[in-house]
């Protein structure tokens, strides 16, 4: 696959850069980028794009020509702007964009995909590969996640508002997969909440709030799941101040 110059750089994150292609979105990874992740962010999107879930469509994954790239995913693409976007352009609305964030992941929470990956075994093999903290803690983590109730609910694993389009017609749609599984909505809901923290506490308080009101969740599920998830996170390597973030939450002593 060659690149087209008439691309357009819309985003660059840690190991991929994604363009516009004008009808289509191609996500273009660095040469590190295992091609096997690839393939499998592309099943993910297949698989969702079956359950019906709006989402944009899997079209290809090829190998990228240019120098310097490795493997690349070109999808449909939805044409319209981030609920980010929206959330950053129109701060008093802040509220009523967040309540179409959470009913959507309500709505995605009530899908079933059984040939997703299970998100039980995604976590404990990334507490396993964590060497940031002891084989005591991976320990306390891992019996933590063997003893939470079973559960098999679509899990976008990487819900935030910079993945959710607006489209020119209103309706939402929800973008990269990468991460997605079958398993727990509170654990996707603990994700969520720790992504918004990053950035702004207050949000992910109100985020948290408003959806455990509006599922109808006790709050104490979600919060059983922070330091599994931070820990998960973590396994990225991210560095930096993301890191010390995430290893504040891994505090498993106070469930014992």
């Amino acid at each position: 696959m060659n690149l087209p110059e008439t691309k357009v750089e819309l985003a660059r994150r840690g190991n991929k850069v994604v363009y516009d292609l004008g009808d289509s979105i191609i996500k273009v990874f660095n040469e590190n980028k295992p091609v096997s992740d690839v393939f499998n962010e592309a099943l993910n999107l297949a698989r969702i794009n079956e359950t019906g879930i709006r989402s944009p469509k899997a079209l290809e994954v090829a190998q990228v020509e240019d120098a310097g790239h490795g493997w690349a995913l070109k999808t449909s693409k939805v044409a319209g702007v981030t609920l980010a976007e929206k959330m950053e352009a129109e701060p008093a609305r802040f509220y009523e964009y967040l309540e179409q964030f959470v009913d959507l992941q309500i709505e995605i929470h009530g899908y079933q995909a059984p040939l997703l990956n299970r998100q039980r075994d995604k976590y404990a093999r990334m507490i396993n590969g964590l060497d940031q903290i002891n084989a005591t803690t991976r320990y306390n983590l891992l019996e933590r996640l063997d003893g939470m109730t079973k559960q098999f609910n679509v899990c976008h694993g990487d819900f935030n508002p910079t993945n959710v389009i607006v489209a020119e017609d209103g309706q939402l749609y929800v973008c990269d997969w990468a991460h997605a599984t079958q398993g727990s909505p509170a654990a996707d809901v603990a994700m969520t909440y720790l992504l918004f923290a990053l950035s702004d506490k207050q949000q992910a308080d109100a985020y948290l709030e408003m959806y455990c009101e509006r599922a109808d969740m006790p709050m104490q599920v979600v919060r059983s799941y922070m330091s599994i998830v931070a820990a998960s996170e973590l396994a990225r390597k991210r560095g930096g101040a993301n890191d010390e973030f995430l290893m504040s939450w891994i505090d498993v002593v106070d469930y014992q």
